[in-house]
């Protein structure tokens, strides 16, 4: 097998090309990303147990010739179900799978097969239903049964099963990993060398090795974020900045701009930015608040002190609704600045100057507005780092929600100039301290943790499915008083049933096309219902918020999507179903998607579950007094790798469970600054350089 670490999976050979798509979707692209796809669990089918000495219950791997095989088809359930009877030198049990045609052909009799899963006592005696098997050939050993077995984070389409086919091959014959962690290194905190750590966290003989494989990876990626960070940090600190100069009665004259006060923890923020944009190496700063919190007024006063001084400033939004609401925004709060505001889309360019005049204009006539200085400040989306766009002199970029954007994005943004911009990122994700000082190591932080003075606290109510009707009820009245309403699914499609017909634990999850149907149809046909998920394209999204925003929908039926969405103060309810499928951090930003205005706002969290765990995760969203609080408390309920994978990032996962070990991280840490005080450049640790750099380009956090 002729294949390169990093060439595109597309040139592995053997794969067929429907697995490509689903590879990408776990965000698999490369040979290398294959190989770092680690389990999330284990299966312990090592135990090889004679057909007689089976029992109801067991959970055993059993291996036999397949006496006889029959394939049936069931009408009514509408079903194809396969049976075979295995058997040994000292019995035979029968084994059955629903609904997969496919292994008929496959299991003929007089093969040797094993089998793997539990045991069950049904009419006509024991049997394995939907067991774990694979075909005992003369390749080597098997990888699915009688053995420690891997399960991966799958997508539909390609299951474990499909991924360990994928993996084994590529441990076998691609080139070895270079080791970059230094022997005395690994050696003093037990670790295993980078190869044998693959081979272990894949395909472990027994469990040890794999959490000895699992901690190498975590300290691996632990240490590389330490030393991106150190890197980064000394990156900076050599660039020079434009010094933004302020006092306060310019401060004044700007704050007086908006409709109403400062909140404190908006002042404090707001002091800390002006603080480091004043100084001449540039600054490099996450600004966190809740939904709501004001985080955009504070980046505009200090877009505006930038402007005073003759600097541009750069908004850059993930999405155009966003970009769209952040110009509107400033258009409002900033009317009477009298620089140019410019907003740049895909498709879309407008301007507007003092006086309030706002006029839609071309890309060109904008760009070369922006090139000669008359747009002080321009908002957009990743529009704003192509090559086409010039600034003449850029002072501040500030991202919404894009917390990873690094030496490289500000480069393209800043092309060429001699000083480098002021970098501020807003985020209203809610962050808890261990992991902020894992995975932003590089940024100052200021919190926003107040909203702003006169909105009313949410009334947050947890609805059983007995009092469902009263809710409904509730919601028809608020209706007809002129607020709208957010509906909020945890899944886009009704998941199939299993191949033995049986419910899974998702059948009873809202899903958004059924729950649309269902308010359209059946419990409010008198109102205007609008549906919202991440499979419309995004003209379809921005047409459906514009009509919500509009007030022409008064219910809109959505996925998660509007977690980052338009602001509509008239929204005043919020309804979750199935929120205890939810992060808490999720359900808290969702909740944020109301009580944007003076009117009294409603979230109602619908329940299926009585689970003792549900009913304290839903507990802990109505105790929080803010994000921050909350995030912790999601942390120690819901544990780290759940928590974590709430958060859309591309941080390694092995980084990500690392919170859990505080040690580990201490280690990684104290090795990380070791290592850069006895070689600031790593000149004597190469391997360590190379990888570095390799490490800067793989992670993304947004």
């Amino acid at each position: 097998m002729n294949v390169r670490l990093y060439g595109a999976i597309e040139e592995i050979p053997g794969i067929q090309q429907r697995f490509i798509a689903k590879l990408k979707k776990l965000g698999i692209r490369t040979a290398l990303d294959l190989l770092m796809h680690f389990p999330t669990r284990y299966e312990d089918w090592r135990e090889v147990a004679r057909i007689a000495d089976l029992k109801s219950g067991d959970e055993k791997t059993i291996r036999g010739l397949i006496q006889n095989s029959n394939q049936t088809r069931a009408w009514k359930r509408r079903m194809t179900i396969t049976e075979i009877l295995v058997g040994d030198e000292s019995g035979s049990i029968r084994a059955v799978w629903f609904n997969q045609p496919y292994i008929g052909k496959m299991l003929q009799p007089g093969k040797e097969i094993s089998v793997a899963g539990k045991v069950t006592l049904k009419k006509n005696g024991l049997l394995f239903s939907n067991p774990r098997f694979e075909l005992i050939t003369k390749k080597g050993p098997t990888k699915h049964t009688g053995r420690i077995v891997p399960v991966y984070p799958e997508t539909r389409g390609l299951t474990s099963k499909g991924i360990r086919f994928l993996i084994e091959p590529l441990l076998r014959e691609l080139p070895r990993l270079e080791e970059f962690i230094p022997e005395d290194v690994l050696s003093e905190f037990d670790l295993p060398e980078i190869n044998d750590a693959l081979h272990s966290i894949h395909f472990p003989e027994k469990l040890d090795e794999a959490l000895r494989a699992k901690k190498r990876f975590a300290f691996q990626d632990l240490f590389l974020l330490q030393l991106r960070n150190a890197y980064e940090r000394r990156s900076l600190v050599e660039q020079e900045a434009p010094a933004i100069d302020w006092d306060h009665e310019l401060l004044s004259k700007y704050v007086s701009y908006l409709p109403f006060e400062l909140t404190d923890s908006q002042r404090k923020s707001l002091h800390e930015v002006l603080g480091d944009i004043s100084k001449s190496h540039p600054m490099n700063r996450l600004l966190q608040g809740d939904v709501g919190s004001g985080k955009t007024a504070v980046a505009g006063i200090a877009a505006l002190i930038t402007a005073e001084n003759g600097f541009q400033s750069a908004f850059m939004a993930p999405t155009e609704i966003l970009a769209r609401q952040h110009y509107k925004t400033f258009q409002k709060l900033f009317g009477e600045f009298d620089g140019g505001i410019g907003l740049l889309l895909s498709k879309e360019a407008r301007a507007f100057h003092s006086e309030g005049l706002e006029e839609k204009t071309t890309k060109t006539k904008l760009l070369d507005d922006v090139y000669a200085g008359k747009i002080l400040i321009l908002v957009g989306t990743h529009a704003l780092i192509e090559k086409n766009v010039e600034f003449r002199e850029l002072g501040l970029v500030v991202i919404d929600e894009q917390h990873r954007f690094g030496v490289k994005q500000r480069a393209e943004l800043s092309h060429g100039m001699k000083l480098v911009p002021h970098f501020l990122s807003m985020s209203a994700t809610p962050i808890p301290r261990t992991l902020m000082m894992t995975v932003f190591g590089n940024l100052d932080v200021s919190l926003i943790t107040e909203l702003p003075k006169g909105r009313k606290k949410i009334i947050t109510k947890v609805v059983d499915p007995v009092n469902r009707e009263k809710a409904y009820a509730f919601i028809r009245g608020e209706v007809r008083k002129g607020r709208q309403v957010y509906v909020i699914c945890p899944r886009i499609e009704t998941p199939e049933e299993n191949p033995n017909g049986e419910k899974s634990a998702w059948d009873d999850v809202k899903a958004v096309k059924a729950e649309y149907e269902k308010l359209d149809k059946k419990v409010f046909p008198d109102l205007r219902v609008g549906v919202l998920h991440g499979k419309l394209k995004s003209a379809e999204k921005d047409d459906v918020m514009r009509k919500f925003a509009n007030g022409e929908i008064d219910l809109l039926v959505s996925t998660t999507v509007v977690e980052v969405g338009v602001d509509v103060p008239n929204a005043t309810i919020m309804m979750i179903e199935g929120a205890e499928r939810f992060g808490l951090a999720q359900l808290y930003q969702l909740r944020g998607r109301v009580g944007r205005s003076e009117k009294q706002s409603f979230c109602f969290l619908f329940s299926e579950s009585n689970s003792l765990f549900s009913k304290q995760r839903l507990e802990a969203l109505l105790k929080a007094q803010n994000s921050f609080e909350l995030a912790e408390m999601d942390l120690e309920i819901r544990g780290p790798g759940e928590f974590l994978g709430q958060m859309q990032s591309g941080m390694p996962d092995s980084a990500m469970l690392a919170i859990q070990n505080p040690e580990l991280l201490k280690s990684a840490k104290d090795t990380a600054e070791k290592t850069l005080s006895d070689d600031p450049d790593l000149e004597k640790h190469l391997a360590i350089k190379r990888r570095l750099e390799q490490f800067s380009e793989e992670i993304h956090l947004e």
